[in-house]
């Protein structure tokens, strides 16, 4: 698939889970919302009262990870959120920052924007603003940031160095970059690859950890490390879209199912912008 076509697909995608609200609405059947979102939002790593302290209709248990809780953000920073969909990691680093402190959160699907919009209408958060924008070509002026975060977004870009070329344009100097993403131990099946659902659920576009990071490097990123990395199960990626994909194609053998599950992991990485 060609980069444009990717980048429909993904904004089709994710305008009618904005529209849906809830994390197991596919297929035009719903469970407990409410219920599963959390559920998936706690295993991956937000608290009980980080969920509390959020809008309700914030959280869509989109992420893979919770990037705000390793990013040590400081009253008076200013953060900028990759792919901040409904508002969930753009909130929780408000009430970090404080009234001094800004949140810039951008985002390519106008309805995830205008959620957002309204989520921090009702919630009064005054110090964060959400953009329509593509995280490859960033609204955003250079060197005007101090830590970038990002949850499980990088990985449905089918341009990858430009998105951390970009972060690094931005970034001021000694700025950091936390994000938490998708990414292979190995190759997945070709069946896997070009699935639409699967560029949906955050799985076609990952890829290998070491060309991650190798991406990471050659934006001029220094001091990188993994903090840290867990096994991530696709039944929780995305509304379970991937999973209920994989599961009925019946081009993809039980093998390949195993694989998926032994390939896939959710890593969690800084780095800084030296100069």
């Amino acid at each position: 698939m060609k980069n444009k076509e990717i980048k429909n697909i993904v904004k089709k995608g994710y305008a009618k889970i904005a529209k849906n609200g809830g994390s197991c609405c596919s297929g035009g059947s719903c469970c407990s919302a409410s219920a599963s979102t959390a559920a998936i939002s706690k295993n991956i790593g937000y608290k009980d009262d980080e969920l509390g302290a959020v809008p309700e209709g914030a959280n869509l248990g989109l992420g893979c990870g919770n990037p705000v809780a390793l990013a040590a953000l400081r009253k008076g920073d200013t953060v900028l959120d990759l792919g901040s969909g409904a508002g969930l990691d753009a909130f929780l680093a408000a009430r970090k920052v404080g009234s001094i402190g800004r949140v810039i959160g951008v985002d390519m699907t106008p309805e995830m924007v205008e959620k957002a919009r309204r989520n921090a209408a009702k919630g009064n958060f005054k110090n964060v603003e959400f953009m329509l924008g593509e995280i490859e070509e960033l609204p955003v002026p250079n060197d005007s940031v101090d830590v970038i975060i990002s949850n499980c977004v990088i990985n449905l870009s089918p341009d990858k160095e430009k998105v951390f070329s970009e972060a690094f344009r931005v970034l001021k100097p000694g700025g950091r970059l936390i994000v938490s993403d998708v990414v292979l131990q190995k190759a997945l099946a070709d069946t896997i690859k070009n699935s639409i659902e699967a560029y949906i659920g955050c799985l076609s576009g990952a890829v290998l950890r070491e060309q991650y990071i190798r991406y990471i490097k050659d934006a001029g990123f220094d001091k990188i490390e993994v903090i840290g990395e867990t096994e991530f199960p696709i039944e929780e990626m995305a509304h379970d879209v991937t999973a209920q994909a994989v599961r009925d194609n019946p081009k993809v053998t039980p093998d390949e199912i195993k694989d998926i599950a032994r390939s896939v992991i959710s890593i969690k990485i800084s780095a800084y912008k030296s100069s």
